[in-house]
This record gives C-alpha cells, sequence and structure tokens, in this order.
C-alpha cells in the first residue's frame, strides 16, 4: 500500500513540474546591444626564446670544372696548392722543374667539362725563384744558402711564401716571400733562414707570422740526423723579420701535467717514457734522441692565432705550440683497435676483402692537418696517412711474416696472433701487413703479444686538448671498394687493385675544411688511390658521411716508377703511353676555395696530383 502511493506521489509530481514548464516558458527575446569592448589587460613576461634548429646534412656534388697536365709524370711536378684571390690564379708546386705554376682561374666556368679525367683546359706562366739567396744568420751575419727544392708554399693576401730545403737536405733551409700582383706575379721581398729541411709553411690567420715546420729528415746513413724544429717569422706591417725565432723540443718543450716535477723530464730516456706512454712511437738507430725523433710534418693555427697545432707524422703525435709564450708540448694520438675495425691487410688475393683483426693496432700518424671552429673552441681534423723510417742504416719497417722468419727477426707471435696469422691464411694473409719492428713486444721477451701498422686508414678530429672526438674507422676502404670494387686500394703507379692493402690501404694524405651556406666539411684525399672523401663535419660530435669522387680510368693500362731518375724508363719495363688517360694519380693536396673568393662564384676545390703532375679544379655545389 506505501509502495503504490509513492509511486502514485512521484507520477503527479513529474507531471505538475512539466505543466508548469510549459506554462512558465516564454519566447526568446531580441538580443539587446553589445556593450563596450574593455580595457587590454596587462602585457605578460616574455617567455625565453628558442634556440636555432641546426639544418640537416646536405648533398654536395663534386664537379671537374678545369684541370691543368704538365705532361712530366712521377716527379711531383703538381704537388702543394694554393690559391690568390687577387688573381684568380692557383699556384702549384712544381718539383721538377723547381718552379710554380701560376694557373689563372679567371675564365673557370660553372658547368662540368665533357672529359673530367682528361681535360687539359687550364694552362699555366711559369713562377721561378733563384738558386741563391742571402739571408741573415742569429748573429746578423750574411750567409748565403745554395737552394735545393721547394717543398711548400703559402699565401696571405698579396704575400707569398715559398719554402725551399738546402741543397744537402740536412743544412738549414729558407722561407721565400714575394707581393704578389693582379696578374700573379710577384716582386722579391727578402729570404729568411729556416731549419733543416723546410716541409711545410703557412700563414697565421691574422697575418702576423708565417710557420715553417722543418722536418730535420737523417741523410740515409744517419751520419746526420738534424734536429726538428718549427720557425716563426713575424711579419709586421706586411714586412717579414730577417730572423726567424725557432722553436726546439729540447729548451722549449714543456709538460703540463702537474704531476710531474721538473727531474721526472729532465732527461731524454724520461721524457721518452712518458711520451710512449701517451702513445707516441720512437724509432732510431742508437744515439736517437726526443728532439732527433720528432720531425714536424704540417702546421695548421687557430683561428685567434695564438696556438699551432704540427703533425709530428712518424711519431704518432701532435704538438701544440703556444705562440705567445713560445712553448710547445706534445700529445701521444694513441693507437686504433683494428679489433673493433674491419681492414683488408693482404694484397695476394687481390679482391676486396675485410675482417676484424685483435691484437693488431693502427697509428694514426697524420700527414696534412686542418683546423676549424665549433661553439668556440679549436678541432683539429687530421689524414691519417701513417708513415716509417726506413732508411739504409735503420728501418723499422718489416712484415708479420718476418717476425716469426728465422732469416729475419726469428721471434715468436703470441698464441692468439699466431692463430689469427694462420686462420688468415699465414704468409700471404696477415703475414704480409707491413708493421713496425719497435712497438709489440712490450715485455721485450721474444713474443709479439701485439703488432702495430702504419696509418689509421681514416680521418679523425681532435679536441684542442688532442683528445680524439671522432674517427671515420674503416669507412674509407668500405666506401672505396662498394664503387671502386677491385680496383680499391690501388697503387698510383699502375692500375692493379688491392696492391696498397698490406701497407697503408689508400692512404689519406690530404686534407682541408671549408664552409658551404653555413656548415663545415672536411675534403679528404688519399693518395694511392685517388678517392676524395667528403664529410659534414659542422658538429664534430655528429659527423656524417657526404659524398665520394674519384677522377681516374683503371681500365687503362700503365706503369711507372716514381723512385726511378726516369719514372718512364722502358729500359727499367716502365710504361708510360696511356698515363694522360689515366686521370689523376697521387693527390698530394687539396685546398678549399670559399665561394667568395671564388672567380665562379661556387666553392672551389683544388687538388694536386704529383704522379700524373696535375692540377684538378672542382666546384663543390649543393644538390
Amino acid at each position: 500500500m506505501y509502495k503504490k502511493h509513492f509511486v502514485k506521489s512521484l507520477i503527479t509530481l513529474s507531471l505538475v513540474a512539466s505543466l508548469s514548464a510549459c506554462v512558465l516558458e516564454g519566447d526568446d527575446g531580441d538580443v539587446g546591444p553589445q556593450g563596450p569592448t574593455g580595457a587590454d589587460g596587462a602585457q605578460g613576461d616574455q617567455g625565453p626564446q628558442g634556440q636555432n634548429g641546426q639544418d640537416a646534412p646536405r648533398d654536395l656534388a663534386l664537379q671537374v670544372v678545369g684541370r691543368f697536365a704538365t705532361g712530366v709524370y712521377g716527379k711531383s711536378a703538381a704537388e702543394i696548392v694554393q690559391f690568390h684571390t687577387t688573381s684568380n690564379s692557383v699556384f702549384a708546386v712544381n718539383a721538377d722543374s723547381n718552379q710554380i705554376e701560376v694557373i689563372s682561374l679567371t675564365n673557370v666556368p660553372t658547368t662540368e667539362v665533357g672529359s673530367p679525367i682528361t681535360d687539359e683546359s687550364l694552362t699555366s706562366t711559369a713562377f721561378t725563384f733563384p738558386a741563391t739567396v742571402d739571408v741573415l744568420d742569429e748573429n746578423q751575419v750574411t750567409e748565403t744558402i745554395t737552394l735545393g727544392g721547394a717543398n711548400s708554399i703559402a699565401i696571405y693576401g698579396d704575400m707569398l711564401a715559398i719554402a725551399v730545403e738546402a741543397e744537402s737536405k740536412v743544412e738549414d733551409g729558407a722561407v721565400l716571400f714575394y707581393t704578389l700582383d693582379a696578374l700573379g706575379q710577384g716582386t722579391f721581398v727578402k729570404a729568411v733562414k729556416a731549419g733543416a729541411l723546410p716541409d711545410m709553411v703557412t700563414f697565421t690567420p691574422d697575418g702576423s707570422m708565417a710557420l715553417v715546420a722543418n722536418e730535420g729528415e737523417p741523410l740515409s746513413d744517419y751520419s746526420v740526423d738534424p734536429e726538428g724544429t718549427v720557425s716563426v717569422i713575424s711579419i709586421t706591417d706586411g714586412v717579414p723579420a730577417d730572423v726567424a725565432s725557432t722553436i726546439n723540443f729540447t729548451d722549449d718543450l714543456v709538460f703540463s701535467n702537474d704531476l710531474l716535477d721538473a727531474e721526472d723530464v729532465d732527461t731524454d730516456e724520461e721524457r721518452m717514457a712518458i711520451f710512449m706512454a701517451e702513445g707516441v712511437k720512437f724509432a732510431g738507430p742508437e744515439g736517437n734522441t726526443v728532439a732527433k725523433d720528432f720531425e714536424p710534418e704540417y702546421i695548421t693555427v687557430s683561428a685567434d692565432s695564438s696556438t699551432a697545432y704540427v703533425s709530428l707524422q712518424e711519431s704518432n703525435a701532435i704538438a701544440v705550440i703556444n705562440l705567445e709564450d713560445m712553448e710547445v708540448e706534445v700529445k701521444g694520438l694513441g693507437f686504433k683497435d683494428w679489433g673493433m675495425f674491419e681492414m683488408d691487410y693482404t694484397n695476394r688475393d687481390e679482391i676486396a676483402s675485410f675482417r676484424k683483426l685483435p691484437n693488431v693496432y693502427g697509428m694514426y700518424q697524420p700527414d696534412s692537418i686542418a683546423s676549424y671552429q665549433w661553439n668556440g673552441a679549436t678541432f683539429i681534423v687530421t689524414a691519417n696517412e701513417g708513415d716509417s723510417r726506413d732508411y739504409d742504416a735503420f728501418s723499422e719497417e718489416i712484415r708479420v711474416k718476418d717476425i716469426i722468419d728465422t732469416d729475419e727477426l726469428n721471434m715468436l707471435l703470441s698464441t692468439e696472433l699466431q692463430a689469427l696469422y694462420d686462420a688468415t691464411g699465414g704468409d700471404d694473409g696477415l703475414g704480409r701487413l707491413k708493421v713496425t719492428s719497435v712497438l709489440g713486444d712490450a715485455d721485450e721477451d721474444g713474443v709479439y703479444e701485439a703488432l702495430y701498422a702504419y696509418g689509421g686508414r681514416s680521418f679523425s678530429i681532435y679536441d684542442q686538448n688532442i683528445k680524439q672526438v671522432y674517427d671515420s674507422g674503416h669507412d674509407f676502404g668500405r666506401i672505396s671498394s662498394a664503387v671502386l670494387g677491385n680496383d680499391f686500394n690501388s697503387a698510383h703507379t699502375e692500375n692493379k687493385g688491392d696492391n696498397r692493402s698490406d701497407d697503408k690501404g689508400g692512404e689519406p694524405e690530404a686534407i682541408d675544411v671549408g664552409e658551404i651556406n653555413g656548415r663545415q666539411y672536411a675534403f679528404i684525399g688519399s693518395e694511392r688511390s685517388g678517392d676524395l672523401f667528403v664529410y659534414d663535419v659542422t658538429n664534430p660530435f655528429n659527423v656524417s658521411f657526404v659524398t665520394h669522387y674519384n677522377n681516374r680510368d683503371f681500365s687503362t693500362d700503365f706503369e711507372l716508377d716514381d723512385d726511378l731518375d726516369d719514372p718512364c724508363d722502358p729500359n727499367e719495363g716502365m710504361n708510360c703511353d696511356e698515363v694522360s688517360l689515366s686521370g689523376d694519380l697521387g693527390p698530394e693536396s687539396v685546398k678549399f676555395v670559399p665561394a667568395e673568393n671564388s672567380p665562379n662564384g661556387n666553392a672551389l676545390l683544388i687538388v694536386g696530383s704529383e704522379v700524373s703532375g696535375t692540377v684538378t679544379v672542382y666546384q663543390v655545389i649543393e644538390q
């Protein structure tokens, strides 16, 4: 009874509510006029500014727009190249004629030439220098130097510097300075005495100094072994000083490690021990010293002109020179673990074949080096060619098979290395690889526990503390073999593929860095194979491969020997008939020219190839 009454009540209430709604709801009224807009509120605080985004890496194309050929083969007739903006000219060292080739690019096109490999569209005029020069010594006494061959050139504005060795390479050479005009012709300014075998010269970015790497190589019988040094020639108001300052690796050598006391580094033996622990390699006959062993090869300078970085190739090190205090510190580069990367280590199979090699290491041993800025800091890029000391009186260079040969070293390989030796083909496998005899038997028990090969077969990037931040690993071999097939690791003296795998591979020799539309690129040339590699290095901690180019025809038939007086001597079995059809052989140097300095408006890459005696000009454009 209660439940029914409750339900009725709910129904009644619902009906009443509905009826009430119907009665009370009227029609919508007209919309009234809109009220006035209120005053704007106070502006809020501005948020933090976002960071600029980083452009993605871009593809580049290398296009040959001109090529100069000396017609001289195997005699370094086109070696070191530089560019003079005022005259729009390439300057190239011709060691065969002992002159500088001046090659005008005024009319260089913006389209690729029809036959890049055989093109000879560019011509040159000869820039010569005297056979003797007068210089002042440190006591302001005039002496005459009989000159030998030119090794290097540098251009700053309209000033040309030529580094020339003495008639005897173990005597002091000189740097010759000229002022260049709008046609690339020079007016002699003066000669300044340098050290033994001035091998490379460069200007600081501000033009206040010319720096010279004096390599100080020994005579083949080691009867004379000069110390390696760096000459610093001050330039004031465009005029070089009469006498250079010399930085050596004895009195000027410093150690920044505060854990070392002066008595820890006051003998050659102590210094060598410290350097070797850092990955520096020493190799020489009895009586060898730190100063004799360090042979400056190439120099690059920080953007603020305060610090020079010098490659000590044979020693696997970089010297860091404070140009304000005139002090030098040497940093070892350590070793590359070929157990982490793949290498083709033999030429006997004549094919591209790669594998990891545990307990086998590479000495980076850079030749050319360059530098650039990232986030205000200096980074050094290195072409890790490798080089040995191989003279009549002393040679460190051996093949792995020589270690266990009873007629050679008559020593042993460790159990692990012997197993690897056998697994790779023995004498014709790992036995072919060239290594140094001075490393590997650390405890001197007659057993090699490790093997140390020449060069890194790569390029690397180091920070200003000479700490490696990037290495291209096995990229060069893998990329080259993918493109060239069995022609990869070919020599530059004949078309025979894979015949440098047992030595130093393609031998990255030349390097430069340049900016294109806000991004930094490294350009690396391989001496033996002729490969050109381009990497985006804008961020040294995020490097990427961009492109590869090889201006060579591997189908031609030729053979020459650059150790002969006549590299093409038919009496020695040589044949150079098809060299002119073979393209660029032996890239020795590369020079980047930014678009703003280029005669055709595009960035240029200039390559000097010493075996083919050619200078090739590429334009570098975004695709």
